[in-house]
Order: structure tokens, then sequence, then C-alpha cells
């Protein structure tokens, strides 16, 4: 019998090596769902991967659901393992550049909409698109949070010492047997409960490899709020922010 929890606990390290303060950005955007929207919200989990954010979710707000939405067919099978039996979250499967996508959805709206480190994988159009269905998609008075890295080149010193910072951390983590991405999903591809759900994903996205876990088009924070007020949301902010990340809210 396939240990799902075991998948999941192993997909949350491998990205708290990229991501050491990754549960503050969770605490800081479900105390943001709570203050807005209640302890019963219904939540779309935006490009969900293993459930990362639902589980939380749940363990907070016992009276929650959750729809995760995503396209990875690898992912989805750890989540839809790891949440089998639990009834207040369904995942879909749904490519978020399809401008059908929410059609496949559950419900006709959400409270809130939660996504973390995962668009960056759009480009700025596409992205843009995103936003503005996601405007039809929360509620009146719901909020969406987005949190990834979000870069400011305007501190060229700091982002240096930063990177500098952060290569040490993962070089001596690394050496202490951290799996990295590709390391991750080498271990999927080897696993007979993923393997055909690997090589699907691998022939949508291609193998992943090493270095390439910070490949994508990383937006400012500034165009991440003005994208979103463009889109029909009321208001826009940081929720929060470290050197290189945040969390960006938007209030319908």
């Amino acid at each position: 019998m396939t240990d799902w929890q075991q998948w999941q606990d192993s997909w949350d390290r491998q990205q708290e090596w990229y991501l050491p303060d990754r549960e503050e950005r969770f605490r800081v955007m479900l105390d943001a769902v709570e203050a807005l929207v209640g302890d019963r919200p219904r939540v779309l989990d935006l490009a969900c991967g293993t459930g990362s954010i639902s589980r939380r979710l749940l363990t907070r707000f016992p009276g929650a659901v959750s729809t995760g939405v995503d396209l990875d067919p690898a992912l989805l099978a750890i989540a839809r393992g790891s949440f089998e039996g639990e009834q207040r979250v369904e995942f879909v499967r749904a490519d978020l550049t399809a401008p059908d996508w929410a059609e496949t959805l559950p419900y006709d709206s959400y409270d809130a909409v939660l996504t973390a480190t995962a668009l960056h994988w759009l480009r700025e159009e596409p992205l843009r698109a995103l936003y503005g269905r996601l405007a039809g998609l929360v509620r009146p008075g719901g909020v969406f949070l987005n949190a990834d890295h979000m870069p400011d080149e305007s501190t060229p010193r700091i982002n240096a010492a930063e990177r500098a910072f952060r290569k040490a951390r993962q070089e001596r983590e690394k050496a202490a047997g951290v799996q990295d991405w590709a390391d991750w999903w080498d271990a999927v591809a080897a696993a007979p409960e993923l393997a055909e759900e690997a090589a699907e994903r691998f022939a949508i996205f291609g193998r992943p490899r090493e270095g390439d876990h910070g490949n994508g088009e990383f937006a400012t924070l500034r165009w991440h709020t003005d994208t979103l007020r463009g889109a029909g949301f009321a208001e826009a902010r940081t929720a929060w922010s470290s050197l290189t990340d945040a969390v960006v809210i938007a209030l319908k």
C-alpha cells in the first residue's frame, strides 16, 4: 500500500529547501482568509500541487471546503492519495491557460483563491488573463492571495548578499542529504506507484533538471498589484514580504 503521506511530507521538505519561511507564508495567507471571509471559507487552491495549502486550510478551519486545481498528473496523484476519504476537498485537473478551465470547477464562485510558488511559470499575458478570470471567480468581498518570488532589481547589493547567503545555506543542507527539485522528481520517476503519472508529467513539462526550479517569469510586486486592480479587484497590496518573495493580497 502506498504511503501517500510520505510523498506529501517529502514534497514539503523539498520545497522548504528553497523556501525556509514557507510555513510563515501559509500562516499569513490563512490569517488573511479568516480576517476577510471568516473561518468556514470555500477556497480554490490554485495550482495546488500535492495540496499543501488545502492541508493547512482544513487543519486550521475544520468547516472549510477546498477545490484543488492543477495540470500535473503526478502531483495530483499524491494529492488525491493523501486526501483519500476527505469529503471537504476535491481535485480537478485543468490547464490554467485554457480559456474554459474554470468551467471544470464544482462551484461558480469562491470566498478565497490561494496559490503559492506556482504562477511564475506563466508568462505575463497568460497571467494577466488568469487574473481576469479569477476576478470573476472570487465573490464580492472575497480575497485572492498569491505567494511567489517577486524580485526588486533596484537593490543589487542587497540582492547579491541574499543570493550568496541562500546558496551557502542550500549547499550545507544539500550536503546533509536534502533533496532538491531534480532529486525529488528522480525519486518520483523511480516509484512504481507514480511511474505512469511521472511519464505523462515529463511529456507535458519536460524532465526536471538541477537548477531549473527557479526558471520562470518573475513579475514585480508592483506589476501584480496593478494587474489585479486592472482585472477588477477593488484593492491590492502586499500582505507579507521577505528579501526575495512576497504575498500579494487582492480584495474583490
